[in-house]
């Protein structure tokens, strides 16, 4: 994880527990070394920070085989489109709209490059970074039928919540030590 590594580092000292977070979520555990790495990837490509979706995909690079990034960056990909369009449907409440086809591609989802069942958790992991409680349970609800363990669709989670909170807390390290303007005045 070398180049997390570098990603840890760079985070600010008010950030000192996602720091100690990220490293720890990584390790291995109940996920596959594909399905914490392609959570990884997925959530860092959905959190939108750059410099953090580089770091990890060289270090996934260095765990996985291709396909896995591949299906990852797709999951961010067609869950950015479907958690749009699904929480519109879900907050809005009208069944007029949940009765009208949705009419969006969404192949990848079927026919993932590598596993159908690690696809579908990423796509997990992606939706509850995004917020889309209909997707939320949906993915979940068929990676769990699919025999993926309640103790591994939480370590996803995990993963996903301590990646997008890397993503927040590199955004802050250029603010967290400068002083603040009533400081500066003062």
């Amino acid at each position: 994880m070398a180049a997390l590594d570098a990603i840890r580092e760079a985070l600010p000292e008010p950030a000192r527990d996602i720091k100690l977070n990220l490293q720890a979520v990584l390790q291995p555990g109940p996920l596959t070394p594909a399905q914490r790495w392609g959570v990884a990837v997925a959530t860092a490509a959905a959190a939108r920070n750059e410099r953090l979706l580089a770091a990890i995909l060289a270090d996934a690079r260095a765990e996985v085989e291709p396909a896995v990034v591949e299906d990852a960056l797709a999951a961010a990909a067609v869950m950015a489109m479907n958690n749009v369009y699904y929480r519109f449907r879900h907050m809005v409440g009208k069944p007029s709209y949940s009765e009208k086809p949705a009419r969006l591609r969404m192949n990848r989802l079927v026919k993932p490059a590598a596993s159908k069942l690690d696809f579908e958790l990423f796509a997990l992991a992606v939706s509850a970074v995004n917020g889309c409680e209909t997707c939320v349970r949906s993915h979940e609800q068929v990676v769990v039928g699919g025999g993926v363990s309640e103790d591994q669709v939480h370590d996803a989670v995990r993963i996903a919540a301590v990646v997008h909170a890397a993503a927040v807390a590199l955004e802050l390290a250029g603010h967290a030590a400068a002083p603040s303007a009533a400081a500066a005045a003062g």
